[in-house]
């Protein structure tokens, strides 16, 4: 009943506002001329370059596409970047925190249970998904130097393959500037935090340069983590500007603590507490990640643009589960090379309004280690796995963006990708081929149409896909080639922009994948299983405002449900089930307000239900909460300012809970914390 209250409430909102801009556009003040051509929404202050030409950008994409400010992101006090997503519309985050492997996020009704990882990462551009489509490598970064997230939902991308099965984000950072800032916090459980970041630009040469120092003893016990990152970008811009060469480098280490999962009644005695078997568990993990990159404005109508890049992790965890489980030793290693390179041209034809024509072709070339040991406090008992494998891929694109009129644009794409490599088994000395995927085709087509300025209809088309990851993408025991799972999806949407500071959407969404698969997490063979033919739908209301000079307002609501319609051979009672571990709605909303030119006041909501553990949905259903945040800056002088804040400030009790064999196994979050920081800007 809550959650269709607030549904409610949102919709009739958004209708507010809808009745408000219409008198708005017919009395000349409503929004801007071209507030239409854009279905993105945007929270916080996003810097946009106004220079004609360069790549088409992300928020030209016909989908649900969010912006989040670097403004919403820079004192945000979290353990890693992936939590700054419970700004964001309809994200759902998944908290193992388990050292290491803190969580994940997820959107489009797939889960962060790491079996189907849906969402294709990127870092500056570069891709940033590990081989099984996770994602580590978003621990190279701190907030202070992220400029924006740029999130894309659903199907009708064409700029990724890989991974890109629901949609994708991709973290911008500080590039150019001549800047100094840093940032120092302390916080409960003993968390400290130092960030440092220095730019300096001029004769044409920009250099960018960062260090962050994460630490913390956590609310369990047996939960101590540390984190360093640092990084370096160097650009030239010769030629008056029209070519940018650069080079960028990355490097994080991590050391943490794992507490151990819990048995219900342990969590329900004492939620803090660290089983005795879980004294030597945690995580080690070392990362870099390098890239050349260069564009080049070839004149008024072409411009050019290629990336190439290499990625390295070396990731090793130590773990007991507990209840009759057996104690692990996981070791990876992934060494990943790639370019991405695009072209644009802008033709002047004078029967249309506007044409915009891309191409991009990419590959990515991975070599992959993974291992695995039954082991007693670290000690290692026996190898069950010990596994190398080459997995590459090859891909292309190809897209228009047509505007017959001012009013009307229509973007038809397509994209190809193709795989290939092999696998061999240490153990046995066995090796393998890659399944023949064949070349998977990805027809795609969005269009938007501006009913009066500020209010435009969208609707898009678009295939993704699925193949095996780890051992499941190679012919180990099958008669034949497995096929790639196709993910075939839609959206029809509503943008609002009203008037100057107010943005609004509703979307009605729907995916289909053919033959979806999933990871075989805990198993020693790194396989992948049927789960059948799947059917994910939602609907999704957005809404950001400038309510007064003073105050703006944020609220999102996401409903969706996922249904089993033809369950694979391996678990027939999921026949006609839902997914499991997959929330029907998704909350997120707050309010800043200044009281005044010095000092700023933030609340934040953030909520989901609860989720079957498992897809025959026998079990009980966990995973809800309602958590609320405050915060509130104040600045000391035009340098200096003062940061508090209050995370989960009822102290409401929640946690992350999963099924195998017949138990139930819990991380309970963290409680009531507090954290203070002092900022300096020059």
């Amino acid at each position: 009943m809550e959650k269709r209250r607030m549904a409610g409430w949102l919709a009739g909102l958004l209708l507010g506002l809808g009745a408000r801009g219409a008198v708005a556009a017919n009395s000349g003040s409503g929004a801007a001329p071209g507030a239409g051509e854009e279905a993105a929404v945007t929270l916080g202050e996003v810097v946009v370059s106004g220079a004609a030409g360069g790549s088409l950008p992300t928020r030209s994409i016909l989908s649900s596409v969010n912006i989040l400010g670097a403004d919403q992101i820079e004192n945000q006090n979290i353990k890693s970047p992936w939590q700054l997503f419970y700004l964001m519309p309809g994200v759902m985050l998944t908290q193992y925190n388990m050292g290491t492997t803190s969580g994940k996020l997820s959107f489009r009704g797939f889960n962060g249970e790491g079996e189907v990882n849906a969402v294709k990462l990127l870092i500056d551009g570069i891709p940033s998904n590990s081989n099984d489509g996770n994602m580590p490598y978003l621990d190279l970064l701190f907030p202070l130097e992220i400029q924006s997230v740029e999130l894309v939902k659903g199907t009708n991308d064409p700029r990724y393959g890989l991974h890109n099965i629901a949609g994708n984000a991709n973290l911008t950072t500080d590039t150019g500037g001549n800047y100094t800032k840093s940032r120092v916090a302390l916080g409960s459980f003993d968390s400290r935090e130092v960030q440092l970041g220095r730019g300096v630009e001029g004769d044409g040469l920009s250099q960018n340069y960062f260090f962050g120092y994460q630490s913390a003893n956590g609310w369990r016990a047996h939960d101590d983590s540390e984190r360093y990152a640092l990084s370096g970008k160097w650009f030239v811009t010769p030629n008056g500007g029209r070519t940018n060469l650069g080079l960028t480098f990355r490097a994080a280490k991590q050391k943490a603590d794992e507490p151990g999962y819990l048995s219900q009644a342990q969590s329900d005695a004492n939620p803090r507490m660290s089983p005795a078997n879980n004294r030597t568990d945690g995580g080690e993990r070392t990362m870099e990640q390098m890239s050349l990159q260069g564009d080049h404005q070839f004149n008024d109508r072409w411009f050019g643009a290629l990336k190439a890049y290499v990625n390295h992790i070396d990731d090793r965890r130590w773990l007991d589960y507990g209840q009759g489980t057996t104690p692990q030793e996981r070791a990876i290693q992934e060494l990943h090379q790639g370019f991405i390179a695009t072209l644009t041209w802008r033709p002047e034809v004078h029967r249309l309004y506007d044409l915009a024509i891309e191409g991009g072709v990419d590959g990515e070339w991975q070599q992959n280690q993974s291992q695995r040991y039954n082991i007693n406090q670290r000690v290692r008992l026996a190898q069950t796995r010990d596994q190398r494998f080459d997995f590459n891929v090859a891909g292309a694109y190809l897209q228009a963006v047509i505007r017959p009129t001012e009013k009307l644009k229509i973007v038809p794409a397509s994209r190809v990708d193709k795989f290939n490599g092999n696998f061999t088994d240490r153990l046995t000395g066995n090796s393998y081929g890659m399944n023949d995927y064949g070349w998977i085709h990805q027809p795609k087509l969005s269009a938007m149409y501006t009913l009066v300025p500020g209010y435009s209809l969208y609707g898009n088309y678009g295939r993704t896909f699925q193949v095996g990851v780890g051992s499941g993408a190679y012919r180990l025991s099958q008669t034949g080639s497995q096929s790639p799972s196709l993910n075939d999806g839609w959206e029809v949407g509503l943008k609002m922009q009203p008037a100057a500071g107010t943005e609004a959407r509703v979307a009605l969404w729907q995916q289909v994948a053919s033959d979806e698969l999933r990871r075989m997490l805990y198993g020693a063979a790194n396989d992948m299983e049927a789960v059948g033919k799947t059917r994910r739908q939602g609907m999704d209301w957005e809404l950001s405002t400038q309510a007064t000079e003073a105050t703006r307002l944020w609220a999102f609501y996401s409903y969706q449900n996922s249904k089993i319609l033809k369950a694979g051979a391996q678990e027939p009672g999921a026949q006609g089930q839902e997914i499991d571990h997959v929330p029907h709605y998704i909350v997120s909303a707050g309010v800043e307000h200044r009281l005044n030119a010095d000092l700023r006041l933030t609340a934040s909501l953030n909520a989901q239900g609860s989720s079957y553990l498992e897809r025959t949905n026998t079990t009980a259903k966990y995973g809800a909460y309602t958590l609320v945040n405050v915060a509130a800056n104040y600045r000391l002088d035009n340098h200096t300012s003062l940061d508090f804040q209050v995370q989960n400030l009822f102290d409401r009790r929640y946690e992350y809970v999963w099924y195998m064999s017949g138990e139930t196994f819990h991380a309970p979050a963290d409680g009531r914390a507090m954290f203070v920081a002092l900022n300096l800007r020059y």
